[in-house]
Order: structure tokens, then sequence, then C-alpha cells
């Protein structure tokens, strides 16, 4: 028989003689294995699945025009969308949504207005709660707040009027509902239009585009638009009224670029980007990210690290003290053995061997039990908790096992160092 073929009978002679003990080392590797296997799963996993479900929670990224560029009056046109769009793609997957808000006027009262693309609107904004359908070609989503304040229902009809002076002062810029408080005097709209001077307490207000156009605050007139649809999302939205991008344009007599671009962006370093858009000063526009997203993704996500690393330090030093009170008392058991094999001419070196290679098995055998222990508690913690589906990962099994046999043996070092050190003699002359 070989040297090698020795080595081997020893060793598995080692270890069926001493079951329990070896189930007791096998074990602790198992229940360390299990756990940060487990852990490290669902810390990979579940990030990624909640970035991507963060994401459909609305934009991480809005670009506006400069306030003091000449976009700020006509807005950011379609080739500077692209161009923006571009930069945005090659940092990460990427959807957006432009909108070009306008004062208007419902029943004399003042709301907003935003021009949209529904198609892009619905892709970026995944949690929006849509009563009816969509905005078409005459037919407008309103937002709860608005229909709740107008009596709307879905298949309704709504007049909106749009005056020239609600919007002269911010210049084609995104408004909020409710700051225009007096009419003044009516300024050219943003196609150049003029409807004149008119005082504000003077009457007889002209009205052009068929009534779109007012100066008179009580003018109730515009055009009639159908109730497609209610949104209601819980937030700003919600006062808002959507139409199509050609029907905002219609009714305000002139076409321009968007106010507002929002971004769900996939990219792994935001503020780079961000910091990237704002350098190019020719493009004129400012980039910014959505705090309310970008916090609420990496808060979750630091907190799921946190627990990782506190949980898998205290497994780690369980493992240790397990496998090593083991194998101290597999030495102690096989004292008399060791310092025979010392008397007869075994060198301290071949015994560190065969217990460190004792060692590793253990922890092969509990890295492999508890690495697909960890896999079946990741998918019941995921299914149960976080209602999610996770799938095997292979190159973190293998660490997982790797990890598992090294653990055990830099827990068996201190006791194999005693081992190494009995005295043949002693041993012998206690026998």
């Amino acid at each position: 028989m070989t040297n090698t073929g020795m080595f081997f009978r020893m060793l598995l002679s080692a270890v069926f003689r001493r079951r329990s003990r070896a189930v007791m080392a096998v074990v602790a590797s198992l229940v360390g294995a299990a756990t940060l296997f487990c852990l490290a799963m669902i810390c990979i996993a579940v990030p990624q699945q909640m970035n991507q479900e963060m994401r459909a929670y609305g934009a991480n990224l809005i670009v506006t025009p400069l306030a003091d560029s000449e976009n700020s009056k006509s807005g950011i046109d379609d080739a500077m969308v692209e161009h923006t769009t571009e930069m945005v793609s090659a940092k990460g997957s990427e959807k957006h949504a432009t909108y070009r808000y306008e004062n208007v006027r419902v029943n004399a009262a003042p709301y907003v207005m935003a021009g949209v693309n529904p198609a892009q609107v619905r892709n970026l904004n995944h949690h929006w709660v849509v009563d009816g359908s969509w905005p078409s070609t005459g037919k407008v989503l309103v937002g709860r707040d608005v229909a709740d304040a107008m009596g709307l229902k879905v298949g309704g009809s709504i007049t909106i009027g749009y005056r020239a002076s609600d919007n002269a002062a911010s210049s084609g810029q995104a408004s909020q509902s409710g700051t225009d408080g007096t009419d003044g005097t009516a300024q050219s709209g943003t196609d150049g239009t003029s409807d004149g001077q008119t005082s504000s307490g003077s009457t007889g207000a002209q009205q052009t585009q068929n009534g779109h156009v007012s100066s008179d605050i009580m003018d109730t007139s515009g055009t009639e638009f159908r109730v497609a649809g209610i949104v209601d999302t819980g937030g700003s939205e919600d006062s808002i009224i959507y139409a199509l991008a050609g029907d905002v344009d219609k009714l305000t007599g002139s076409t321009r670029g968007v106010d507002v671009i929002e971004y769900s962006s996939g990219a792994s370093d935001l503020t780079a980007l961000v910091n990237s858009i704002n350098d190019m000063t020719s493009m004129h526009v400012k980039a910014q990210q959505v705090t309310k997203i970008t916090a609420s993704d990496t808060r979750v996500i630091t907190m799921l690290q946190t627990l990782f690393w506190i949980v898998s330090l205290v497994v780690l030093v369980f493992t240790l003290v397990g496998v090593g009170t083991t194998i101290s008392s597999i030495v102690s058991q096989r004292r008399n053995e060791i310092g025979l094999r010392k008397a007869l001419g075994a060198s301290s070196h071949a015994i560190g061997v065969e217990f460190y290679v004792e060692s590793a098995v253990y922890g092969l055998l509990g890295g492999l039990l508890g690495t697909a222990t960890g896999y079946g508690m990741a998918r019941w913690l995921c299914a149960t908790v976080f209602e999610r589906s996770i799938g095997f990962n292979w190159w973190l099994a293998v660490v997982s096992v790797v990890f598992s046999a090294l653990v055990a043996v830099v827990a068996s070092i201190p006791p194999v160092h005693r081992a190494t050190r009995i005295d043949p003699a002693v041993v012998l002359r206690e026998e």
C-alpha cells in the first residue's frame, strides 16, 4: 500500500472511530455555512430586485432647463432630450418621460396641465393607479384631487381654457397650480401671438384662439375634453391634468420643448451621472437626483448590508469556536495515539497535516450541506418576508464551501499546534 493510500486509510479510520465528534464538527460548519450563505444570497439578490422595484415607483433623476438659459423660455427641444437620454443610457438601463406644463383654467379655477406621452409615463410610473384609461386624442387623465374638487367621473366632460397671462410670468416653465392670483396685463403667448394689453380694471376682455386665451378671470370658455381616467398616486400628481402633448399644443396655440425630463436610471453611480450632465454647460440643462427614491433605496440596502456583516461576524466566531472545540476534543482523545506515532518516528508535520486534512473534510461536508440548507432558507425567507423569488448562485455556493473548509482549518490550528508538541516520553510513561 502506498503512503497516500495509508494516509487516507488512517484518516477514514480516525473519522469513523469518533463519529460523534465528527458529526459535531460537521454540524458546526453546517450551521455557519447555512447562515452565511442564506444572508449572502438575500443581501445580493434582494437589493437588486428592490432597486428595480424602487425604479418602478417613479424617477430617480430629473432634468430641467437652466433658469437663465434660452431653454427656460422655449423648453428642452427634442434634440436635447435625445442627447440627454443617450448620456443616461450610456451609464445603465433607463426609462424616461417628458412633461410640458401649462397653467390652465377649469371653471375659472387655476390648474396645471401636463402634455405627456402616455406610453412613457405609464412605463415609468408603475405605481400610478388609474381608474379608466390613459389620455388619448381629445381625452385627458385627471388627478384624484382635481376629480374630487370638480366632481368629475370617468367618461364625463371637462372644459379647459388657456390664458396667456397665466403663463407669461413663467414663460413656459413648469408652474405650480394656484400661483396666479391676479389677472394683470395679458401678454403674448409662447408662440409670440399677442392679444394686446389690457388693464386689470377694463371691460370687454379680448379672446383669441377660439376662446382658449382670455384675460377675463371669470371666463369659463375653452376646449371641451372627455375624462378618460382618474389617476391616484397619493402625491402632487393628483392635482394635475394630463393630456397628449399634441392636445396641449392645440390648446395653447404654440409648440415648444418640454419643461421636465424624468429618468429612472440604473446607473451604479447616480451622483457621477448628475455631475457629468451638469458639467456640460452647453446643454443648458440642470440634472438632479430625486432624493425620496434614491435615499429610500440606499437606506434599505445599507441596512441589509449592515445586518449581513454583524450576523456574519457572530456566526463566524461561533463556527470557529465550535470546530475548534471539537478538534481539541479529538486531539485529547488521540493523545496517546499521537505520542506513540511520534515515538515510532512520525514527524510533527505529518501529524499536523493529518489533523488539518481531517478538519478540512469536516468543513467541506458541513459547507456542502450548509449551502444546500442555506439556499432553502433563503428561498423561504424571500418568498415569505420579501415576497420575491430567488435563483441559485453557483459562484457563491463554491465560495461558501471553500470558505467553510478554510474556517475549519483555521479553527483547528490551536489544537493541532498542541498535538504536535506532545512529548512521546511523557505519554508512554503514563501508559
